[in-house]
């Protein structure tokens, strides 16, 4: 059983920076595809960011790219949110989610599958 543990939320200006962590054990296979989803108030959950640990390949959101950089540290399967430039509509919680194996990062954002693995999540508020 995969297990997340994320941190590293809090509260920002806007035009600030954060930090998001998550922390994944319990991985059957070697590479397996992590990213983080947000939903904000009143709104869907939406994908921003994914990486699948072999390459590694990454895949953005059209909303965060160029503001967000996703990474991963293998050896000890911590994965990162770098988020510059934050925005009010930023805010929101954000969870840390995994599948095991490869997913196409695209369309997983879009839609993960019912038994990948989730998060308690982590608040993020940007401040005007």
């Amino acid at each position: 059983q995969v297990q997340l543990v994320e941190s590293g939320g809090g509260s920002v200006q806007a035009g600030g920076s954060l930090r998001l962590s998550c922390v994944a054990s319990g991985f059957r296979y070697s590479d397996n595809t992590m990213g983080w989803f947000r939903q904000g108030p009143e709104k869907e959950r939406e994908g921003v960011a994914a990486i699948f640990s072999r390459g590694p390949l990454t895949y953005y959101s059209e909303s965060v790219k160029g503001r967000f950089t996703i990474s991963l540290e293998k050896t000890t399967n911590t994965m990162y949110l770098q988020m510059n430039d934050l925005k009010p509509e930023d805010t929101g919680t954000y969870y840390c989610a995994a599948a095991e194996g490869s997913r196409t990062l695209q369309w997983w954002l879009r839609k993960p599958a019912g038994d990948d693995f989730w998060g308690q999540g982590t608040q993020v508020t940007v401040s005007s």
